[in-house]
Formats: structure tokens, C-alpha cells, sequence
């Protein structure tokens, strides 16, 4: 009788260690799966990462070219230039099957360019605000003024931008005191945070201001109305917006044009501060491979007809659509 109930239960201990061993092979199998598809994955998004940074650099060296090519055609720089128009989305591979009869490989790589070419001197450089002589360290008055009036005509807080040149003349103070030792001179316009300006002050003007390795003159060529107004006390906005809409059918040639346009700001058109040419421009390119898509920012300087980088930094590899900032 005894005999009779093992079997029974038996059966069942096997039936539950079978059940117990499919869960455990279809465990290991399924993470062996997942482990080869991360790793698929991975080296995927590496070779378009590797594939993207290769294109963009094609893409920064094309406008190193444009601008070293501009300098042996004219020393005035204004937007009319073909540096200035933006390059529109590309599909490059339409390049590489041109002239092809038939459908080849390069039909199935999708990747497509967008990029522009930004002049950096036609805004506000921040870094003017500095002014050393000597061991002595002082804010300039009439690049504070400037930036005064800059924030005033965008409604940004006073309060951040005494902060920020507080904190500019500490850091460029030879031996400051222990409480301002962790301040750092900045490098780059994102790093103005350091110094007190919030995120949305930074996006708000970062159109008409930035961050250059020197001070730079404004090129009056390129400047918004904005920036003419903030840098020429006594053109009013309306003013400004004339002189752009004149400049848009003839660029000036010299500073003292300004001068001949709107008399009442001649005397305050100098070299140091204005000019029509412009040495510092930022590159951004946008590619988009496949479905991913990565960003490239970039700084060069032109010191006659070599073109350097200053930096270059890139996004992260995007899964969805991005556009230019």
C-alpha cells in the first residue's frame, strides 16, 4: 500500500524538477540573448558614433576651408558671404552614387548633413568686460554699460548680472582673498554659470553675448540691432533695426560708414571696440545617420588665411530627430 502512494508522488517530484529545469534553461538562454543583443547593440552605436565624428569632421574641415577661401577674397566680412548661408539638410549619399547608372551600396546609407556658420563677433563679448593693466584688474566702463543695456532691453535680472561681474573681477584679481579662491575663469559661454548666471538667463542671451579667448571688437556687419544698441549708447533700438535694414543692401566697408549713417554715434565708433571683419566664428553640424543623430559645436579663430580649431565638442548619439540650436 505504501508502495502504491510513492509512486504517485514520485511521478509528481519528477513532473515539478522537469518544469524546474525548462524554467532554468529558458532563464539562461533568454539572458544569453538579451546579452548578445546589448552587445549588438553597443558595438552598433559605436560604429555610427565613429562613423558620425568621421563625417563631422569632413564636415568642420569643408568649413575651415570656406573661411581660409573668404579671407584670400575680401577683408570685410558681412552676411551676404557665403559662409553666412546655412547649409540645409543633405543626403550624402546622393554624392556618392552620382554619375552611378546603377543602384549601389552607398543607396542603402542613409546619412544626411545640416550645419551654419555663426559669427561670433557679431555679439557682445563678455571677456571685454575685463580690462588689465599691469597687476591691476578693473571693469571696463564701457563694456559694462554695454552688457547694462543688453540686460535691460531683454528684461533679465539686474541681480545675476551684478553677480557675474562680481564674481569676473574676483577671478581675474591677482592674489583675491581665500573666500573667492574656487572661482574659475571661464573658457567657454556655458561656464558663465560658475559666476551666477542662471540656465535661463544663459539660453536667453546667448544670441547676442558670449565667451571668447580675448577681447574682440563687435563687427558691425554682422551684429543684430540688439547688440548696435547695447554697444552704442544714444542708438536707440528703433534706430538700430534701420541701420540693419540699410545694411541689408549695402555693407559698410569701415566703421566710420556707421558714422556717415547715424552721425550722432560716429564719435563713439572705434577700432578697439568696432570693426567689419571678424576672426572668431562658430561651426554647427547636425548628422543624422540612419536614427540616430549627433550634434557637433565648434569654435575656430582666422588669423589671416589659417584657420584653427579652439574647441570642438559633440552631443551625445540621439535615438529621435534633433535640429539646430
Amino acid at each position: 500500500m505504501k508502495r502504491g502512494l510513492c509512486r504517485p508522488r514520485q511521478r509528481g517530484a519528477a513532473l515539478l524538477l522537469a518544469m524546474l529545469t525548462v524554467a532554468l534553461v529558458a532563464s539562461v538562454s533568454a539572458a544569453a540573448y538579451w546579452q548578445q543583443w546589448r552587445n549588438l547593440q553597443l558595438e552598433q552605436t559605436a560604429r555610427q558614433r565613429a562613423q558620425s565624428l568621421w563625417l563631422l569632421t569632413g564636415a568642420l574641415d569643408w568649413a575651415r576651408l570656406i573661411l581660409r577661401e573668404d579671407a584670400r577674397a575680401s577683408q570685410v566680412d558681412h552676411l551676404a558671404e557665403p559662409w553666412a548661408l546655412p547649409l540645409q539638410e543633405t543626403r550624402l549619399s546622393s554624392f556618392l552614387s552620382a554619375g552611378q547608372a546603377e543602384p549601389t551600396a552607398a543607396d542603402a546609407f542613409d546619412a544626411r548633413l545640416s550645419g551654419r556658420i555663426i559669427d561670433e563677433q557679431g555679439k557682445l563679448n563678455l571677456h571685454n568686460l575685463i580690462e588689465s593693466t599691469g597687476d591691476q584688474v578693473q571693469l571696463a566702463p564701457l563694456e559694462r554699460q554695454s552688457i547694462e543695456r543688453l540686460f535691460a532691453a531683454l528684461g533679465l535680472p539686474s541681480a545675476e548680472l551684478q553677480q557675474l561681474l562680481r564674481s569676473l573681477l574676483a577671478a581675474y584679481t591677482p592674489n583675491a582673498s581665500a573666500s573667492n579662491e574656487g572661482l574659475l575663469r571661464p573658457q567657454r559661454y556655458e561656464q558663465l554659470a560658475w559666476l551666477g548666471l542662471s540656465k535661463s538667463t544663459l539660453d536667453r542671451l546667448s544670441p547676442y553675448a558670449n565667451w571668447l579667448p580675448e577681447p574682440t571688437p563687435i563687427n558691425l556687419n554682422t551684429a543684430s540691432a540688439l547688440v548696435l544698441h547695447a554697444s552704442l549708447p544714444g542708438l536707440d533700438l528703433a534706430q538700430a533695426q534701420a541701420v540693419v535694414a540699410q545694411r541689408e543692401r549695402r555693407h559698410f566697408s569701415a566703421i566710420s560708414d556707421l558714422g556717415d549713417l547715424v552721425p550722432a554715434v560716429g564719435a563713439q565708433l572705434k577700432p578697439q571696440r568696432h570693426a567689419v571683419t571678424s576672426r572668431y566664428f562658430r561651426v554647427l553640424g547636425l548628422l543624422q545617420l540612419d536614427e540616430a543623430t549627433l550634434e557637433q559645436n565648434a569654435l575656430v579663430v582666422r588669423d589671416g588665411i589659417q584657420v584653427r580649431v579652439v574647441w570642438r565638442m559633440h552631443g551625445g548619439l540621439q535615438r529621435h530627430p534633433a535640429t539646430l540650436k
